[in-house]
């Protein structure tokens, strides 16, 4: 790791080595967060019909007066005859606005008369949504690329869309290394640790709308490791590997990916925590390599790995990105980029972010707890003052 690479530039060799998956039907129940592989055309107009925004009356606009009441019009249920001067429908909200009527009166601004009703002046068009008021028939209402939200799902079922082309999640193949590691529910050994990085890693594996096809803590021997990496490469479409990547007598990842023919892109990033970072690929299988500390592990996914994952839908990588104001200041590092753990909330100037409580070390998981963000300051001397716009990653 002589050369350690920026940030950034290591996005960017991530990204370019990013190809897109196929795409696949995915019924509306089932789309909540997945990634549409086309752009969504209404066939129809939205409301399909002029219809009542109030319970009440539709009637020919016009002064005040004394109507007959001669039908009603519910949702979904229209009036069989038409309004004509002197007479009004009964009207539910939502219901088709008959024929000839030109305004709906509300019914609290009405009187009941028998069989008729008192309205008062009313204006053309009073209360009436026009037919493609939210959406023209052949208008785009979503688009290729966007993680549907539930408003898009309503949107989708509202222009009558059972089904979206999505585009097929990542496979995702997630091993940690380590001899020293210990499922949690197990009794300790001497020297052993519970294994976080394979819940926390999986959490975000789901978070970033993948699919987790395979989950092995690795023993800390080159025979066990390659064959891990091997099995991980026929299952998945992006391999993240947590542990052994560094430079040790026990570390054979990096040996082991050589050997199956992996090509290595960066090793070794100007970034703390999370230096030791590795990216390679096998065709267009994606492999990352994170560092075993915790913090490290997590922050070199969203940094890394999250971003590609994007991209392989065809989601734009750079959408957790914004701005924000430090609320006090921050040490630098003299040479590497740090990604600081902060809270960010609205202030009267925009987003702020302080960082959270407690050490901010590599190992120090609890400094992850709280996080929404990660705050990106840059190496230099001194400090990020307090007020300084720095650039944040969305968590």
């Amino acid at each position: 790791m002589a050369d350690l690479i920026p940030v950034a530039e290591a996005r960017t060799r991530v990204l370019e080595a990013v190809g897109r998956l196929p795409a696949e039907p995915v019924t509306l129940a089932d789309a909540l967060g997945r990634v549409l592989a086309e752009d969504v055309e209404s066939a129809i107009s939205v409301p399909p019909f002029d219809s009542s925004a109030m319970d009440g009356y539709a009637l020919i606009a016009g002064p005040a007066g004394e109507l007959e009441v001669i039908a009603e019009a519910r949702a979904g249920h229209p009036a069989q005859m038409a309004v004509r001067s002197g007479t009004a429908i009964a009207i539910s909200t939502g219901a088709a606005v008959p024929e000839g009527a030109t305004a709906v009166v509300p019914v609290e601004r009405t009187e009941a008369a028998g069989a008729a009703v008192r309205v008062p002046d009313t204006e053309p068009g009073a209360n009436i949504r026009r037919a493609g008021e939210d959406i023209a028939a052949g208008e785009t209402v979503l688009r290729a690329g966007e993680a549907l939200e539930p408003a898009g799902l309503g949107v989708a079922a509202s222009v009558g869309r059972d089904s979206l082309s999505c585009a097929r999640r990542p496979r995702m193949a997630l091993l940690v290394t380590g001899d020293e590691l210990t499922d949690p529910g197990e009794p300790l050994a001497p020297g052993g640790i519970y294994s976080s990085n394979s819940y926390a890693l999986a959490g975000q594996v789901e978070r970033a709308g993948a699919t987790l096809a395979m989950r092995e803590r690795v023993a800390d021997t080159a025979e066990a490791t390659r064959a891990a990496l091997d099995a991980a490469l026929d299952e998945a479409d992006v391999v993240v590997v947590s542990g052994g990547v560094s430079v040790g007598p026990h570390d054979h990842v990096k040996g082991a990916l050589a050997e199956l023919g992996v090509k290595q892109h960066f090793w070794g990033v100007s970034l703390r925590p999370g230096k030791p970072v590795w990216f390679g690929t096998l065709g267009d299988k994606l492999v990352f390599g994170l560092p075993g500390n915790p913090v490290s592990a997590m922050v070199t996914f969203q940094l890394f790995v999250r971003p590609a994952l994007a991209a392989l839908q065809g989601a734009d990588p750079s959408i957790s990105r914004t701005a924000a104001r430090l609320d006090q200041a921050v040490a630098r590092n003299p040479r590497r980029e740090q990604a600081v753990r902060v809270r960010l909330a609205a202030g009267h100037d925009g987003w702020r972010v302080s960082p959270t409580k407690g050490a901010q070390g590599s190992h120090v998981l609890t400094s992850m707890l709280g996080a929404n963000a990660l705050a990106l300051i840059a190496p230099g001397e001194g400090e990020a003052s307090a007020g300084e716009l720095v650039e944040v990653e969305l968590l």
